[in-house]
Formats: C-alpha cells, sequence, structure tokens
C-alpha cells in the first residue's frame, strides 16, 4: 500500500464521520412531556377555581354591602296584616324616594322582637309601648320605639245606655283581663268617672288598686273576647270592648259612648310604634321611613283601617318616645 493510498483511506474515514454526525444531529429529539402537561393543566384548574371562588365572595361581598334600602338590600319590616289599607301605599311611596321595603307578614305577636333583635329584621310595627317594654324587662333585651303610628282609643260601650252619665250605680262593667288591656281599661273608667283607685294610675294598676268602697260601679275582668257577649246580660250596664273585637261583636268605633284621650298621658304607652334595634335609633333610612309613613296618603290607609277611630302619633320624637318607655320601665319597678 502506497502513502497515497493511505491518505485517500484518511479522508475517506474522515467523510464517513462527518456524515454519521451530520445524521445523528438531523435526528428529531423525543422528549416526554407529560409530566409538564400535568402540572399545567392542574395550574390552569386551580386558577379556574380561584377565580370562580373569589368572584363569588366579590358577589355576595357586594351584595352584604349594598346601602340599607337598595333593591338589592331592602328594609325588612315586620308586620301583622300585610294587606292593611296602609302598607300597599307605603312601601310604594318609600320606594318613590328612593328606599326599597320588604314586609314581612306575621300571624302573632310573638315572634317579631325576637326576629328584630337577631337581625332577621330591620324594624317591626304591630306593638305599642308598653308591648315592648314588657317584652324588653322579660326578656333582658333593649329594643327601641323610633317613630309613632297612631293611639287605638279604648271604648267603653253599652248595649242599654246611650250616655255614660247614664250607668247606674252598683252595676257591672267588664273589662279585658289580659295584662295590658286590663290596666288601661280601668284608666278609662277611671277617667269616665265610674271609678276610683287607691292610688295613681299606672300601665300596670290591677283591679286590687279600685276603692271599691267609693266606686260608683263594680269590675268583672273576663277574657277579652266575652266581653261584647256580656253586654246583653242584665246585670251589665257596659264593659270595655277592646279593639280587636270591636267589629267582631257587631259594633263600630262610633258607638262607644266613652273613650280615652288619645292626647291624655294615660294614653302614652298605648302608642302604637316602629321598633328597632337601640344601634339603629338615629338611622337615617330608618327615621326617613317614618316620615314617610305620616304622609296624607299612608295616613289615610291608616284611619282607613281604623273606621276613622285612630289619633295619628306623628308628632312625637323618637326621643319622645324613648322617654315614654323609660316612664314605663320606672313604673314597672315600683310595681313590684
Amino acid at each position: 500500500m502506497t502513502s497515497s493510498d493511505t491518505h485517500q483511506h484518511d479522508d475517506s474515514a474522515d467523510i464517513s464521520e462527518l456524515l454519521a454526525d451530520f445524521q445523528r444531529s438531523d435526528e428529531v429529539v423525543r422528549v416526554n412531556h407529560t409530566p409538564r402537561n400535568i402540572i399545567i393543566a392542574v395550574v390552569v384548574a386551580a386558577l379556574v377555581v380561584g377565580i370562580a371562588f373569589f368572584g363569588y365572595r366579590g358577589f355576595t361581598a357586594n351584595q352584604a354591602g349594598a346601602a340599607k334600602g337598595s333593591p338589592s338590600n331592602p328594609v325588612k319590616i315586620g308586620v301583622v296584616g300585610v294587606t292593611n289599607p296602609e302598607w300597599p301605599i307605603f312601601k310604594s311611596e318609600a320606594q318613590k324616594q328612593g328606599i326599597y321595603v320588604d314586609l314581612v307578614d306575621f300571624q302573632d305577636y310573638t315572634s317579631e322582637n325576637p326576629a328584630v333583635d337577631a337581625g332577621n329584621l330591620d324594624l317591626n310595627e304591630f306593638q305599642h309601648i308598653l308591648y315592648l317594654a314588657n317584652y324588653n324587662m322579660k326578656n333582658h333585651k333593649d329594643l327601641q320605639p323610633i317613630g309613632g303610628v297612631a293611639v287605638y282609643p279604648l271604648g267603653i260601650y253599652s248595649s242599654k245606655y246611650k250616655d255614660i252619665k247614664d250607668i247606674p250605680a252598683g252595676t257591672t262593667v267588664p273589662v279585658p283581663n289580659d295584662e295590658t288591656n286590663q290596666a288601661r281599661a280601668l284608666g278609662v273608667l277611671k277617667s269616665a268617672g265610674l271609678i276610683k283607685l287607691k292610688h295613681r294610675w299606672t300601665a300596670f294598676t290591677t283591679p286590687a288598686d279600685i276603692d271599691t268602697a267609693d266606686s260608683k260601679v263594680k269590675v268583672a275582668p273576663l277574657k277579652a273576647e266575652q266581653v261584647a257577649n256580656a253586654l246583653k246580660d242584665p246585670q251589665v250596664s257596659a264593659g270595655v270592648v277592646n279593639n280587636d273585637y270591636v267589629k267582631d261583636a257587631g259594633l263600630k268605633a262610633t258607638d262607644a259612648i266613652y273613650q280615652d284621650n288619645a292626647e291624655s298621658k294615660e294614653a302614652r304607652p298605648y302608642i302604637n310604634i316602629f321598633a328597632s334595634r337601640a344601634a339603629d335609633v338615629s338611622n337615617p333610612t330608618y327615621l326617613k321611613l317614618i316620615k314617610i309613613f305620616h304622609s296624607k296618603k299612608v295616613s289615610d290607609g291608616v284611619m282607613k283601617k281604623s273606621d276613622g277611630s285612630a289619633s295619628l302619633a306623628g308628632k312625637y320624637s323618637a326621643a319622645d318616645l324613648q322617654g315614654f318607655m323609660k316612664d314605663i320601665e320606672k313604673d314597672a319597678a315600683q310595681a313590684k
């Protein structure tokens, strides 16, 4: 083998190696991407869940943070008798002034105050000041009156006499025996001159406080629903009929031969009111609603419901009403 053959052989070897290197560099490099794809999928799923979660939280936060009285956060008011004439008018008038109201109807008188206290209602309107004071004292709560509604006078009715002065001495006059209306009925009989009391009248006066020797008539406590029927008894000259049973007895408020003076101090415990939590007594939205309630359109509805007997209580401020309740609480403490 000559030197020229040796040189030729070396060149061929170099070319072969270069071709081999070229072929290796031109091959497709196959990498396993499965772990990376799994990680990306997990991250994307987490982002989707996060966006949904925080988006929902943002939505609910916006709902909860909406101004009270707005469409998504209406003022919730508990009432008894949501179809009474005044309520649809009130709701409509409030909305005209930019306050949305949700009226929650109740069938009894025991659930509304606990619902306000728990925050399930913002306000309620179904009770008078004395009822609220009794609730607070018995349950150690602090709900407060923030607006007056009306006083519904309590009347003396008779099927035998047309004038209170004609009631004969020694006859019997039944009164409701529940603790709220009984005391008020005794106050009515006192102001009518039919009985005298041993002490100053309070919202906690009982038949035991009657000076029987110096009184014109005998008082007979009965269940409120029985008083009207008792008017037929020959021994009964008249009776104090609870307003809730006047219509049921076929009577009208104008049939009363005597009724208490709605402007008197004795009538103050019986002012029907809007009640709120103590923290909300100065809430501007709630106070604006009280003003709306005393607009002529709404007041006309209140008068219609009461057959014209109601004495509207719009003149009393929230502070006035709260002062009346403090006086009742003092009387309650002394009555114990």
